[in-house]
């Protein structure tokens, strides 16, 4: 084991730094119900600043990546959003991004022209992405940074670069050579190391660099590197790439060694080896005793190019601006001979083509509509995973408003959030998706899990039986890498229903009476006259049952929102007739309510506006339209009394929760200042009043709910669940 680095506190460095410039909140909006041919009424609120409710000293961000340019593409808006929080960012990029050493404009590619310098262009893609973190921290290009070289295990040396007017923000480069190839099978890359074809593999020195001289690293010591990162700067919120990348229909390149075939991705290579290795270091990080757990995001890569563009205009040109700033676009001078920037990105980064990475930010986990509900006894609870581990917060009495802290009810290396299912006697019932990393005994793969409730502790925290595995529709380990995250419900008999994305792009269901005895996975056939691609769909399904008994799943793809129902109560839902409705841009949420009518609500392609649908015996209609507050992301949804009233929560563009609720009327967006990982909850909480959650970036729970029962009313300030009643942090506005 690798001695503990010394560690200074978050608050100490960020007072040193003087802090960080607050993203706030813009726009405003609201959303009106419709009859058809009605004129959608539209008013907007004017924009609000604030304090920012969470303490950026409490918050530190860490983000491993493959290559340079990947957190601008892939990570963006959030990796600006957490740096102006003034709150710590470490950037750890594993590759050197050498590539061909042609630092050479796409649209003038002329390598013969240009002297092949693979040391020259890693250094310049370095110069590239300091300059833009320089841009987001301190909105100039050229703010100066501090660079030497660092031992985070014994017997190696990385770089790192530390922004000198905001010390909290960092970079650190171990500049492993890339595979150099997106597919390729090649044993000298990040994969063959991790699939062990190759034993150990080489650092590319890049020009003027403070590390002295060339490392092998072995699939072990990169392990131990990013866990010695993590001890470094014990993180709140780790982010990676995808480590679930959908697989391409096209053959695998021809490999020499059997343990580098396999299937060809939506993705870098490089990518998903980087977050499996991240994976394998949070699993031995996890292991010791840390400051504060530690929330895990996986962002997609280059999937995101082949799916509906889900961000607003400014945001997507905003990233664009700032990977024109790392593509060295203005020609600057930064004094470094080597070059400073990408040139192969230069200022296209908006443009189309593969350039449409720039227009969508996208999890892997499409979060859950419902990880708050009521316990058996009224009091609600709140269920999250941090440090791989899912945590609860139970109510200290129905409709106090105030919660314990979070007490750990098991689970191991659960990814995304957690899905609760209420059975009809009260009782909940807990589902998750977790990776199993490869072992000796083990193979990787992919695993749907769940738990179920057996009591309560005498403060009403609900206790749970040990997390069982239901394994993957798609059995064959590779495959499973693809399963889905769970979408679950309890019909009025008393089964419970899991719903997920498969391999293939269908989806697939298992029940068990009671949440046991579980039936073998089933498929729902597919749907009659249509093309097998316009079957596919996305992840980011959910479940419902609406009053007569009958089960709904709706899921994004194929251009439209499917639909699959039970004919009869209980049934198993099968496909059902087209929506018709738009084509969403991101997950979708399932309400139901009375009259046998469900709704949904989710983000119209392309963008990132709301809307909401409803199926009624005539079929299908956009009932309303929200106006633009920019975000991605699952739409949280909740019913908020009778009369189709329904309270939605979503996270802005400034990464920050926004409020809607309706009634017979149109109401404004309420919005507050609530940095947040992954998708707000909505429930209806005790005294019918409506309660909204967000998971904050430092760990805590935070939560608002209305004053008084109604779907006008409005919301009290944002609380921080610390277990006191009196803590309303922030400016407390929504």
């Amino acid at each position: 084991m690798h001695a503990r680095p010394p560690h200074i506190s978050r608050r100490r460095l960020l007072q040193a730094a003087g802090g960080g410039a607050l993203a706030a909140s813009a726009g405003a909006g609201i959303w009106a119900w419709r009859s058809p041919g009605e004129q959608l009424a539209r008013t907007v609120e004017p924009a609000r600043r604030g304090r920012a409710v969470a303490d950026a000293a409490d918050q530190a961000f860490l983000h491993v990546i493959a290559h340079a340019d990947d957190a601008l593409y892939f990570m963006n808006p959030d990796l600006e959003q957490s740096i102006r929080s003034g709150a710590r960012s470490v950037t750890v990029c594993l590759t050197g991004g050498e590539s061909d050493g042609h630092n050479v404009g796409r649209s003038t590619y002329a390598p013969r022209s240009v002297p092949r310098n693979r040391a020259a262009f890693t250094r310049a893609r370095a110069n590239g992405l300091r300059a833009a973190h320089a841009v987001m921290a301190t909105g100039d290009p050229a703010s100066p940074w501090d660079v030497e070289a660092i031992s985070l295990i014994p017997g190696f040396q990385v770089e790192i670069q530390t922004l000198r007017d905001a010390p909290q923000i960092q970079l650190i480069f171990l500049e492993l050579v890339e595979a150099r190839t997106v597919l390729a099978p090649r044993a000298n890359s990040l994969r063959g190391l991790w699939l062990g074809v190759a034993g150990t593999l080489p650092t590319l020195r890049p020009e003027n660099s403070p590390v002295r001289g060339q490392f092998r690293y072995t699939r072990d010591q990169v392990t131990a590197t990013l866990a010695a990162v993590l001890d470094r700067v014990r993180p709140t919120v780790v982010r990676t790439l995808d480590p679930n990348a959908v697989h391409s229909p096209k053959p695998q390149f021809p490999a020499a060694d059997p343990r580098l075939a396999g299937l060809r991705y939506f993705d870098h290579q490089d990518h998903t080896a980087s977050a499996y290795f991240a994976q394998a270091a949070l699993a031995d990080y996890w292991g010791r005793s840390t400051e504060r757990p530690a929330i895990v995001e996986n962002y997609l890569g280059y999937e995101v190019g082949g799916l509906p563009n889900n961000l607003d205009l400014a945001t997507a040109r905003r990233k664009g601006e700032l990977l024109s700033v790392y593509g060295w676009a203005d020609n600057r001078d930064c004094g470094d001979t080597a070059g400073c920037g990408d040139r192969k990105v230069g200022g296209t980064a908006f443009a189309g083509g593969t350039r449409n990475w720039t227009r969508s930010t996208r999890l892997r986990a499409p979060g859950s509509n419902a990880w708050i509900r009521p316990a058996k006894d009224g009091r609600l609870a709140a269920f999250a995973v941090l440090d791989g581990v899912a945590h609860c917060w139970a109510e200290t009495a129905p409709g106090s408003g105030t919660f314990h802290p979070p007490a750990p009810v098991g689970g191991k290396l659960l990814q995304g959030q957690i899905q609760v299912v209420r059975h009809p006697d009260g009782t909940l019932q807990l589902f998750a998706s977790r990776t199993v990393l490869p072992g000796r005994n083990a193979a990787h793969r992919r695993e749907v899990m769940t738990a179920v409730q057996t009591g309560s502790s005498p403060d009403g925290v609900p206790a749970f039986a040990r997390w069982e595995s239901l394994g993957s529709p798609d059995g064959e380990p590779v495959k499973s890498l693809e399963t889905g995250f769970p979408a679950a419900v309890a019909a009025p008999d008393g089964t419970v229903h899991v719903f997920v994305r498969t391999w293939d792009g269908g989806i697939a269901h298992r029940s068990g009476p009671r949440g046991r005895q579980w039936s073998l996975w089933q498929r729902p056939a597919a749907p009659a006259g249509l093309p097998q691609a316009a079957t596919r769909i996305t992840d980011g399904l959910d479940a419902g049952v609406d009053s007569d008994g009958r089960i709904h799943v709706v899921a994004p793809g194929g251009g439209t929102v499917r639909h699959w129902m039970s004919q009869e109560p209980g049934g198993a839902p099968q496909p059902a007739a087209a929506t018709g409705l738009p084509e969403a841009s991101g997950p979708v949420s399932l309400v139901p309510l009375e009259g046998g009518t469900v709704r949904i609500a989710y983000r119209a392609a392309p963008g990132a506006q709301i809307l909401l649908a409803e199926r009624r015996a005539g079929g299908w209609r956009v009932a309303a339209r929200c106006a633009d507050v920019g975000g991605y992301g699952r739409v949280a949804a909740a019913p908020a009394g009778p009369g189709g009233r329904m309270v939605i929560a979503a996270r802005d563009a400034a990464g920050a929760v926004r409020i809607a609720t309706a009634g017979d009327g149109v109401q404004p967006w309420q919005s507050g200042k609530v940095a947040h990982s992954a998708a707000p909850g909505v429930v209806r909480g005790a005294g019918g009043r409506a309660v909204v959650v967000a998971l904050g970036n430092d760990g805590l729970l935070y939560a608002t709910r209305q004053k008084t029962a109604g779907a006008g009313a409005p919301f009290d300030g944002w609380r921080a669940q610390t277990g006191s009643p009196d803590r309303v942090v922030g400016d407390g506005s929504v």
